[in-house]
This record gives C-alpha cells, structure tokens and sequence, in this order.
C-alpha cells in the first residue's frame, strides 16, 4: 500500500506528534509498504504566533493539491489542522479522494491556556475538520469518550509505542544532583501547567528538560530548578534513567508519549488524574495520579522501577502501527461501501 502523510508537525520539532510520525513511517516501510510525507521541511515558513519554535508552512495549497495529483496514494492520512492538513483536507474534498485524520492535541485547552476564545469554539472548528474524515484516530479510551461527548463521529484506537533498547534502566548512572531526581521532559509552554512541579514542595532537586516560550519566565522565577535545555537521544535516556520520578503536571494532553519513555527507563510517573494519564499510567502501580502533585510525587517514589519497565515493553511501535494499518483499511472499506454504484447503460431494445 501507498500510504500519504501530511503533517504540519515535524522536525526539528521535539515532541510526541513527531516520533509518532517518525516511528510509524519507519515499521510502515519495514512493513513493505510505500510512504510520502508532506512535512514543512523545506517549505516557506513562518513562526507560529506565540510559539516561535513552530514553523508554519502557509499557502501551500496549490503545491499540496499538485502532490497529491502526482503521488496518486492509495491512503491520505492528515495528521494534524495546521495549514498543511487544512491545505490537504481541501485537495482531498475537491478531488473526491478519502482520507483519515488523527486528533494528536488538545487545541481547546491549549488555546484557551493563551487566549480568551471559549473551547466550544475550537471544539466546533475541530469537529468541522475531522467530520469529513473517513476515520479519526485517537491514542487513548478517555480522548475517544471526551471527543464522542463533543460530537465526533468515526472514531477509532491508534496506539503508541516506546523504544525499549534507547530508554532503558541504567542502574550504573548517578546524576551529580541531590536526591529525589525529580524530572520533567517536554515542551515547556503554559500549557503544559509546568509551574505546578516548579512550586510543589517536595524535598530533592526538580529538572525541567526541553525548551518553549515560557522557559525565560519559569528559569527567573525558579531559580533552585535545573533547566538543562533541550536533551536527545543518549543524553536524554540517561538522565531519564538517573532521575528518581517522572512528573507529568499537563492537564492538557492527548497521550504523553514522554510518559512511557520515563517508564521504559524505570520511572514511575506522578500526574493528575487527566486524559493521558488515566490512560497510560496504571494507579498506584507504575505511577500515582493525584489531584496534590507533591502527594503524587510521594507516592509514586516508592513504586517499584521494576513495574514500570514490564508495562513499558508492552508498547511496541510494529504494534502500533499495525493498528493505524487496519483503520486504514477499514476506511477504505467504509468509502467504497459508500460510493454510489457506477451507472450502467441501458440496453436498446430488440426490434
């Protein structure tokens, strides 16, 4: 199968969205199967207001309509309503082509983190968008139920995966921090609620790795916290596996990926009891999801590092991806029981 990406996520961009993408590509082709991506990369962008670090890639309607013409792919999934998913969802209407769409990010609360526009708003812009989707993929049971609450329709499971031989313990690596290491890993935005681990009190030392526009603000304000920047590969594995708990204090995500990085590392995770961890954090046993971050953090200390390697080797990306195989096969299905019977000529009568 040919199979068409189109995602205004992607590098250099750090985040969930992009090794999702990434992953999925990479065990598609192991799979055998053929894919296209339509990325900003080396595109004409711009800087997303508020949030410098995203490029958008604006206007491309033309060149993604021309794109799909020549790749005549046997599956169109547009994985995010930037400019270029919008861009793609109208070539795709207009020239009669299914499609499926995945919802990666919680748009009504991170907007409504910024800016004063009611979420039933976005929410409304959202259903519009996936509602002329064959399916909509999401990662967790709580998003399918917050969604379907909403008024989406065609809503299917995509899972997640973890590399297991990357993130891993490491029971040799000391970080030259007092201890608990306590660590947060991500974007470091408002909405991520990022402030709550800087102020919890909690004895040890906090570590908040990434970068976004709120880091100037939160390293000012935070100064006995330890930004260490942006970390990757290697370097980021080990501080994962040196670090003590994994905090997770968005109440804004879809899935929290970074999650189980931290717990194929052997973290357990403290969070609030929100979509994305309800979902990929198993209570009181690989980590502690409490409305008081410092009790979760407390807790989720003495949960056993063991426990939560064993749920992390549960998540495989050839899983996952799988799983995104069969709703694109599904949709397929979906579309061609729709499509009206092709019209058969009349015979002339017999003289």
């Amino acid at each position: 199968m040919k199979v068409a990406i189109v995602t205004d996520a992607w590098r250099p961009q750090t985040n969930g969205v992009v090794t999702t993408l990434m992953r999925t590509s990479d065990c598609l082709a192991a799979l055998g199967h053929e894919v296209v991506r339509m990325t900003p990369e080396g595109l004409p962008t711009i800087p997303c207001p508020s949030y410098p670090e995203i490029r958008l890639a604006l206007f491309q309607g033309r060149r993604v309509a021309r794109w799909l013409a020549a790749e005549r792919p046997d599956a169109l999934h547009i994985a995010t309503e930037g400019p270029l998913g919008l861009a793609a969802r109208n070539a795709a209407l207009r020239g009669g082509l299914r499609f499926t769409t995945s919802y990666h990010t919680q748009f009504p609360q991170y907007l409504r983190a910024r800016y004063p526009i009611p979420e039933c708003a976005t929410y409304a812009m959202l259903r519009h968008f996936h509602g002329a989707a064959t399916r909509t993929m999401v990662g967790t049971k709580e998003v399918r139920r917050d969604l379907k609450r909403h008024g989406f329709r065609h809503l299917v499971h995509w899972g997640r995966g973890v590399d297991t031989e990357l993130f891993r313990p490491r029971p040799e690596t000391r970080l030259p921090y007092p201890g608990p290491v306590l660590i947060y890993v991500g974007r470091v935005a408002v909405e991520k609620s990022i402030e709550d681990f800087c102020r919890a009190d909690v004895p040890g030392t906090k570590l908040v790795v990434g970068g976004g526009p709120a880091l100037g603000k939160l390293k000012a304000r935070y100064p006995g916290v330890v930004f260490p920047g942006y970390k990757y590969g290697e370097e980021l594995a080990t501080l994962l596996a040196g670090s003590d708990c994994f905090v997770f204090p968005s109440r804004t995500d879809t899935f929290g990926l970074v999650m189980l990085e931290a717990m194929a590392s052997g973290l357990p995770v403290a969070a609030y009891p929100v979509t994305g961890p309800i979902d990929v954090v198993r209570n009181g046993e690989t980590g502690c999801l409490r409305e008081d971050l410092a009790l979760a953090i407390t807790d989720a200390l003495a949960l056993s590092r063991e426990a939560c390697r064993r749920q992390a080797l549960e998540y495989r990306w050839e899983n996952a991806t799988r799983q995104f195989l069969g709703n694109l096969v599904e949709a397929r299905a979906a579309a061609a029981a729709r499509a009206p019977a092709p019209r058969v000529a009349a015979r002339p009568e017999s003289p």
